[in-house]
């Protein structure tokens, strides 16, 4: 997702929450749009509290030796071919996209383990996301959520709709699924927004993980359950909410 393999972040101001406390009493709004309904189900997540490094040294040894044990059961096939990485695919195929063309974020990142490329080096955050989207080879989206302002929608882009992206140009959504609140576009199972984007600064964290209409929901919230495991593992903070959307 996010940048040539992976969710990304950089610089970014405002805030609109004051903290954890705060996000521990919200019940966020973030639902479905008819013509994408049947075609998706969501998993959410909301962390407060978190605490943003760098690096870690033990989160990197754990992206590194995940990507070497990858590489050595599946070296020799294609990414395609990976138990699990045709479910990114079904999604993105029922939502109108070629996946041979749009790379499900998750299948990006796990080329590169495949291919022995190190993982994009971010922060400790999208780090741990990243590690929990290759193991689950589902596409996540991870927004800072003091920059997000509800309520919450994944839609089919409107003609011209756009968004600044992570270290990249304008990322245009016309016609493909993207989630959008009351400022606008921001993310999107490929690429996610600048205006949304991970840093040190971040406290409040939004993970959605997008998984195709027919994933069974108890497998869904065992995905659920590692990712919150490893973010608050490296980050610290609290699980504040969790949902499912289908």
């Amino acid at each position: 997702m996010r940048g040539g393999g992976g969710v990304r972040a950089g610089s970014r101001s405002g805030a609109r929450f004051e903290g954890s406390i705060r996000v521990k009493t919200m019940n966020l709004d973030l639902s479905l749009a008819p013509e994408i309904a049947a075609k998706v189900r969501l998993g959410v997540l909301v962390l407060g509290g978190v605490r943003v490094k760098d690096a870690d040294p033990a989160l990197a040894a754990e992206v590194d030796g995940a990507c070497a044990e990858l590489r050595a059961r599946y070296g020799d096939v294609k990414s395609a071919e990976v138990p699990g990485a045709a479910d990114a695919r079904t999604l993105y195929k029922a939502l109108g996209m070629d996946p041979t063309k749009t790379r499900p974020s998750n299948e990006a990142l796990l080329r590169r383990a495949l291919k022995g490329e190190p993982l994009y080096r971010i922060n400790t955050l999208v780090d741990a996301l990243n590690l929990s989207s290759l193991r689950a080879q589902l596409p996540f989206g991870l927004y800072d959520l003091d920059q997000v302002r509800p309520p919450v929608v994944l839609r089919r882009g409107a003609a011209g709709e756009s968004y600044e992206g992570i270290r990249k140009g304008p990322v245009h959504v016309e016609g493909r699924p993207v989630l959008v609140d009351a400022t606008g576009p921001f993310g999107n199972p490929t690429s996610d927004s600048a205006r949304t984007m991970i840093t040190t600064a971040t406290t409040n964290a939004l993970v959605v993980v997008y998984a195709p209409a027919g994933y069974a929901p108890a497998r869904l919230g065992a995905v659920l359950d590692a990712t919150s495991a490893t973010l608050v593992r490296y980050c610290g903070g609290t699980e504040a909410l969790r949902k499912t959307v289908a």
